[in-house]
């Protein structure tokens, strides 16, 4: 379906419109990322994640979401894991008339252990803020709260439906969250992750998918000493493996492939009769990832010790989020409504995983990147430069309200930014 007419340009005229009530809000904003940095929510800190999430149920119900709040459990886990938050609001433009249901992302859960909000509390140190998560992701899930606060301060309704998702384990691979993530795909036109920006600005268009797998490579026991002849080194078989494993790297374009865990035998005195590979294959297309498992499949078939075998079994996967040209169509509006406010924006693809990808990998046109700057993920000098935070939060407004009424769907103009030579990888 082609946009209506008014949907043209009105991204640059609501960012513009958006930016001083965006500015208006920022102390609040630093206020509640305070507040949230200063709780503990690591993936397997449940307790802590859920009082991240209770926050979240309050403040999406205060905006007039209708919110459930859903326990999960991840199959063939005994690990706790917080609770998934999922808030509905309701547009007055439907689906008949052209309205479109976007779905915003984010996430609640950090990789840090307990006790580190009080050894690293919230800093702020001139324009950048510091404290585990703050922007990976509590700046974000932020930011997309602060943007449907604009949108809906000034009544701009021109959606179907804005589905607001908070995960628990996304630090993990959202084990648990991630069938309620699939699910909640049904029935959305777009997308957006509220994952930070890049650390020079740029939105994300695609990210690696990834696949794992175990390779079991079996011998023959025998004594080390007396007959060692009788015996099949199955641990010889694997270091094999493991070497072509490797030198598959290169082999096409940006697949990765990487042996990460290697598992060997039970004593010195007995030739290892059983041997174990974890393997990990990324890569920006689904094509890659087949082609890395039939290459892993055929050396596991052929291995260079006699008496040997293996076995190689799927253990995860997760699609890539597929640069695609109704990713571009969505970053040309995004990069329209930047230009008005001074934000540059540039294309970004990035080796990393995220429920983005899920969300891409059911067919939904997916943008992400849109919190405010931040960098350092995962580590100690974490930050998140709050200058940006009135600017991009202004930008996600207006790019919600211009894919509310199917803005994407016109065929995006052409922008060098946007086309051409294709993304930064980083």
């Amino acid at each position: 379906m082609s946009a209506p007419a008014r949907a043209r340009g009105t991204a640059a005229r609501t960012a513009a419109l958006l930016l001083p009530d965006a500015v208006a809000l920022h102390d609040r904003y630093l206020s509640d990322l305070q507040h949230l940095v200063s709780i503990d929510s690591g993936s397997y800190s449940p307790d802590g994640v859920n009082r991240v999430a209770a926050w979240t149920v309050q403040r999406l119900t205060s905006l007039g979401f209708a919110v459930e709040r859903k326990a999960v459990t991840a199959e063939g886990s005994d690990n706790r894991f917080g609770d998934v938050v999922v808030g509905r609001l309701r547009g007055r433009l439907p689906v008949e008339r052209g309205g479109r249901r976007i779905l915003l992302a984010g996430h609640m859960d950090t990789v840090f252990d307990d006790g580190t909000a009080a050894d690293r509390p919230f800093g702020l140190h001139g324009p950048l803020a510091h404290g585990p998560g703050v922007s990976d992701d509590k700046g974000g899930l932020l930011a997309g709260l602060t943007a449907v606060e604009l949108l809906l301060h000034r009544r701009m309704l021109d959606f179907a439906e804005i589905v607001f998702l908070a995960t628990p384990d996304e630090e993990i691979g959202s084990p648990a969250s991630r069938p309620v993530t699939a699910a909640l795909t049904d029935g959305i036109h777009y997308a957006l992750g509220l994952e930070c920006a890049r650390e020079n600005g740029d939105l994300v268009v695609a990210r690696k998918g990834v696949a794992d797998f175990v390779i079991t490579v079996t011998g023959r026991a025998a004594h080390a000493g007396i007959e060692p002849e009788r015996g099949a080194n199955a641990a010889l078989a694997a270091a094999h493996l493991l070497i072509d494993c490797q030198k598959m790297n290169g082999r096409w374009g940006d697949v990765t492939v990487n042996v990460g865990m290697v598992r060997a035998g039970s004593r010195i005195n007995i030739v290892c009769p059983e041997a174990e590979l974890h393997v990990e294959v990324r890569s920006s297309t689904e094509a890659g990832i087949q082609h890395a498992r039939t290459a892993i499949e055929t050396a596991a078939a052929h291995l260079r010790v006699p008496g040997t075998t293996a076995t190689v079994r799927r253990t995860e996967v997760c699609p890539a989020m597929e640069d695609t040209p109704a990713a571009r169509a969505m970053l040309a509006h995004a990069v329209e409504a930047g230009r008005e406010i001074a934000v540059e924006l540039g294309a970004a693809a990035t080796g990393g995983v995220g429920d983005a990808n899920t969300i891409a990998g059911a067919g939904v046109p997916t943008l992400d990147g849109l919190g405010p700057v931040g960098g350092g993920d995962h580590g100690p000098d974490e930050w998140l430069d709050v200058t940006t935070v009135p600017s991009r939060v202004a930008l996600l407004a207006a790019l919600i309200a211009a894919l509310g009424v199917g803005a994407a769907a016109d065929r995006p103009r052409h922008d060098p930014s946007t086309t051409g030579a294709g993304p930064r990888v980083i």
